[in-house]
């Protein structure tokens, strides 16, 4: 494992601008000015998106990344990242280069093959005028290596066409049984959402469009006389719930108790079974098994993680991420989005006396809650010889749920600060979260901070 100073330091430099940062570190958050709590983010929504992402032209990617092909969601239902291929927003072939867009795909993805992850292909828009040969697609897939297919745990192609079928054909000597069974054909757009509920999926307006139409189509009518559904009110929770109720909710039901029962129950079992097990965050288990837990919790049942055997430290974990991702509001607060997206136009020595302001505007529960997971997690991190986790791992697992944009969506180039931002969280948690002049003086004193990093609070 790397040293985890020089990791901090790193990130520290990702979000500044005197720097060279990684190529897809690059990408621009916002087209001028600092971004203020409140703006429209630019990213795409979680419902019918045709907004690209923001690119910085300099960046050695932009010809490919600028027309929005790839984003990156939250976690599935599994617990697993979900990245996103849409190619109805893939360019006609001769303004696209598709060895490019290879490349591309592979960098995204070097981001993630740790853990477990899920893709999602929106087929709807692949015409002749913008499909690569079906030799560049022999190719792509012999590069694509077990580095990137061995956690990938499942593959969805939604909307497939006779194209598909074609293709499958075509690839049948090359491909595996066992990569084979990780593909599932999505017929619709309300199957899909059963098996990636809870992730922000950024569904483009033209894949939306489409899967009305094929509902009209099949109902026997047009797309515009397709008749509305609505959704049924949502159910009341009940008395005990504990999953999809803000913290102020639970807060009450626990007679005034600031850690909620799910994040006291499942750290205190981390703490003492799961410090020291490998890829901690990074795996995914049976979403049944996530399902029994929410349930009984629900319910207000006891839960006993050693019932599930192997699986009790990963059920654990899952179920923390969980819990986050399913607050009613990030355990950030949607107000300060935009304002980690505009953390890297702060001058690098100052960052962390503004994350420490930051903070300090959000409610004293919210606080009370974050700083407990963060020390947790640097347990975590203590352990790195053992379960080799690093903060970059844990940025990539928490940081999209611990902050995400009203809208619900994270678009690809907003993804990164948004982990960066973490790693500083995991990292500096004792300067960040204890009195400020005493923890100061202790990292400067240690080489751990630049001087001047601190300020005044």
């Amino acid at each position: 494992m790397g040293d985890p100073g020089a990791e901090a330091t790193g990130a520290l430099e990702y979000l500044g601008e005197e720097a060279p940062l990684p190529k897809m570190g690059r990408l621009r958050l916002a087209e001028e000015g600092p971004i203020k709590a409140g703006e429209p983010s630019s990213g795409a929504v979680e419902n019918g998106s045709s907004k690209k992402s923001h690119v910085d032209i300099n960046d050695s990617y932009y010809d490919v990344a600028r027309h929005g092909i790839l984003e990156v969601a939250g976690d599935d239902s599994y617990g697993r990242r979900v990245v996103v291929f849409s190619c109805c927003r893939m360019p006609p072939c001769h303004q696209l280069n598709h060895h490019k867009l290879l490349q591309y795909l592979k960098h995204t993805l070097e981001h993630y093959v740790e853990s477990d992850y899920t893709l999602v292909y929106f087929h709807y828009g692949l015409t002749s005028q913008n499909k690569p040969s079906l030799s560049w697609l022999r190719d792509a897939y012999k590069q694509f290596d077990r580095k990137y297919k061995k956690n990938l745990k499942v593959l969805y192609i939604v909307h497939p066409s006779s194209f598909i079928k074609t293709v499958w054909n075509f690839f049948g000597p090359l491909i595996s049984r066992k990569f084979a069974r990780k593909v599932v054909y999505i017929s619709c757009l309300a199957e899909l959402q059963q098996h990636i509920r809870g992730s922000r999926v950024a569904i483009p307006d033209e894949v939306i469009r489409h899967d009305a139409e094929l509902r009209a189509a099949q109902a026997g009518g047009t797309a515009a006389a397709a008749p509305v559904k609505r959704k049924p009110p949502p159910r009341p929770p009940l008395p005990t719930q504990q999953f999809g109720i803000s913290l102020a909710v639970l807060k009450e039901k626990s007679n005034g108790e600031d850690l909620p029962l799910v994040m006291r129950e499942t750290v205190a079992y981390l703490k003492e079974n799961g410090l020291k097990t490998e890829g901690l965050f990074q795996r995914s288990v049976n979403v049944q098994l996530i399902k029994e837990v929410q349930q009984k919790y629900n319910l207000g049942k006891p839960v006993r993680f050693d019932e599930y055997n192997k699986e009790d430290v990963r059920v654990a974990a899952v179920t923390l991420k969980t819990f986050l991702r399913e607050l009613p509001e990030p355990l950030l607060t949607l107000q300060l989005y935009h304002k980690i997206l505009a953390l890297h136009r702060v001058e690098t020595s100052l960052r962390i006396t503004r994350i420490k302001e930051m903070l300090q505007t959000i409610p004293a529960l919210n606080y009370n809650v974050l700083k407990f997971l963060m020390c947790f997690l640097n347990t975590v991190l203590d352990e790195s010889i053992h379960n080799k986790t690093s903060a970059r791992n844990l940025g990539f697992v928490f940081g999209p749920n611990l902050v995400w944009p009203r809208d619900g969506g994270h678009s690809l180039d907003r993804a990164l600060p948004i982990i960066a931002f973490a790693e500083l969280l995991f990292e500096f948690h004792g300067c960040i979260f204890s009195p400020p002049a005493a923890a100061a003086e202790k990292k400067q004193e240690e080489g751990e901070l630049p001087s001047g990093s601190l300020g005044k609070s």
